[in-house]
C-alpha cells in the first residue's frame, strides 16, 4: 500500500490510529472512574523539567484537577532530558512532560536504547526561542541572515546548544540555521545542555547560541547575556512541543489511568488558557523553587505574549505559548509525530527510512486521547493529519514523508 493510500484510509477512518486505541473497547461517552473504568493506579508519578511548559502537569496536581478523575499526580522534578528518558524506560516514572522528538528517538533507537513508547497528548504549542549571545549580537549577528553573514566572515568554529539530540529544540535550531544556509552538522558544532544550565553556560562563553524553552530565553535577556534572534513560532506557527509521554507497555497495563491522567491535564490546560488572571496564578505557582525556580516576572511576560528581543524591540505575539486553545493544542496528530522522524532522517539520526505512518500510529495514542477528551468534554479534530507552512516556505501535510525528508538541500 502506498503512503498516499494509507493516508486516504486514515482520512476515511479505516485505519485505527495507535496501538492502544481500543484497549478496553469502551465507548467514548459512558460512565468513568467507576467499576471497571476505575484507574488502575491511585498515584501517578509524572516527571518534568523546570520549564514554563510543565505548567499543566503542575497545575493539575496543585489545584486538584486530578482528583475529579480518581488519581493523584505526583510531580517529580528532573535534572535533564536524558534522565527523563532513562526513568521512563526503566519505570521509575509513570509518565513525563517530555520532548516530542525524544519519545520518537527512543521509539526508533535514534536517541537511546530502542523501546516502544507512547505519546498520550500534546502539552503545548509555541513558546520556545533561539537565543544568540550578546557577543555575537554585538558583532551584528542578531537574526538568521545576519548570523549567516557573520559566520562567513568570522572564520572560527561556532557552537550552538540544544537540549537533547533528537528533541524539539535540536530540530528547531537545525531547521532555523539551515533556512539561512548554515549546515548545523558541517558549519558549526552542536552540543547538548540541560535547559536550566543554558544561561550559565552562555555567560561563561561555552556557546554562541542556544534553543530552549522558556523562561530561559527571557532569562538570558534579563541577565544581559543573550538576545532573542527568533521564536519557534516563527519557524512553525502552532508547532507541537512537549508531550505527555510514557512507554507503550505502561499504557497497555494502565489504560484507565492513562485516560484519567490525560483528562486531568486537559482540564488544567483549559483552566490556564481561560484568562489572564489564571495565567498569572500559574506563573506564580510554577516560579517556586519546587518547580521552575525563577522570578515570576521572567515567566509571565512571555506567557502573556509580551516579547522583547534584548535589543530594544518589543512586541505582542498572538502566537505565544498555548496550553489548550479550545483543545487544538492537545490532540496527538500523527503528522506531528511523522515530522520529527523526517527531521531525524534529514540530519542523519535515522539511518534507514522508517515506516512513518505505522510508527506514528503506534506511538500517538489517538484512541486513548479521544476517550479522555470525551471525559473532559473537549472537542477533537476530524483528521489525525494537519497541514502547516514552515519558515522556509515548505508545506508539511504528512502525505509523503519520505519525499519530504529527502527534499531539503541542506542535510547531513
Amino acid at each position: 500500500m502506498t503512503t498516499d493510500s494509507k493516508t486516504n484510509l486514515i482520512r476515511r477512518g479505516i485505519i485505527k490510529a495507535g496501538a492502544a486505541a481500543s484497549l478496553t473497547g469502551l465507548a467514548t461517552g459512558g460512565a468513568w472512574a467507576a467499576g471497571s473504568d476505575k484507574p488502575e493506579l491511585d498515584e501517578v508519578k509524572v516527571g518534568f523539567i523546570p520549564l514554563t511548559d510543565c505548567a499543566s502537569i503542575v497545575m493539575a496536581s496543585v489545584f486538584g484537577f486530578d482528583k475529579k478523575y480518581g488519581i493523584k499526580i505526583i510531580p517529580s522534578k528532573e535534572s535533564s532530558w536524558a534522565s527523563v528518558r532513562d526513568k521512563l524506560v526503566n519505570g521509575e516514572l509513570d509518565a513525563a512532560h517530555v520532548l516530542y522528538g525524544l519519545i520518537y528517538g527512543v521509539q526508533t533507537g535514534a536517541g537511546g536504547a530502542k523501546k516502544d513508547m507512547a505519546v498520550l497528548m500534546n502539552l503545548n504549542h509555541n513558546g520556545q526561542a533561539i537565543t544568540l549571545s550578546k557577543k555575537v549580537a554585538d558583532k551584528g549577528g542578531v537574526d538568521g541572515p545576519a548570523l549567516a553573514k557573520l559566520m562567513q566572515t568570522d572564520k572560527r568554529e561556532y557552537t550552538f546548544a540544544q537540549t537533547f539530540p533528537t528533541g524539539t529544540h535540536a530540530m528547531w535550531l537545525y531547521y532555523w540555521l539551515a533556512t539561512y544556509g548554515i549546515n548545523p552538522m558541517k558549519d558549526a558544532r552542536a552540543i547538548t545542555v540541560p535547559p536550566p544550565q543554558m544561561v550559565a553556560n552562555m555567560r561563561v562563553g561555552n556557546m554562541d547560541g542556544f534553543c530552549v524553552g522558556e523562561p530561559w530565553n527571557h532569562r538570558a535577556i534579563v541577565d544581559g547575556v543573550g538576545i532573542t534572534a527568533a521564536t519557534t513560532q516563527d519557524i512553525w506557527k502552532d508547532h507541537p512541543e512537549k508531550t505527555l509521554g510514557t512507554t507503550l507497555e505502561w499504557v497497555k497495563k494502565h489504560p484507565n489511568t492513562a485516560r484519567a491522567l490525560v483528562a486531568a491535564i486537559l482540564d488544567a490546560s483549559r483552566w490556564i488558557d481561560a484568562s489572564l488572571s489564571n495565567k498569572t496564578k500559574m506563573a506564580s505557582t510554577i516560579a517556586d523553587k519546587s518547580y521552575v525556580n525563577t522570578s515570576v516576572d521572567v515567566i509571565n511576560q512571555r506567557i502573556l505574549g509580551r516579547y522583547q528581543n534584548g535589543l530594544g524591540k518589543t512586541w505582542d505575539d498572538p502566537n505565544h505559548m498555548k496550553f489548550f486553545n479550545d483543545g487544538s493544542v492537545n490532540f496527538p496528530y500523527l503528522s506531528d509525530g511523522m515530522w520529527f522522524m523526517t527531521q531525524h532522517k534529514r540530519w542523519g539520526l535515522l539511518k534507514a527510512e522508517p515506516d512513518y505512518l505505522a510508527v506514528a500510529s503506534s506511538v500517538n495514542q489517538v484512541g486513548i486521547y479521544k476517550e479522555a477528551a470525551s471525559m473532559a468534554k473537549v472537542s477533537v479534530p476530524k483528521s489525525p493529519l494537519r497541514t502547516v507552512k514552515m519558515i522556509d516556505g515548505t508545506v508539511w501535510d504528512g502525505k509523503n514523508p519520505a519525499a519530504y525528508a529527502s527534499s531539503f538541500k541542506i542535510k547531513a
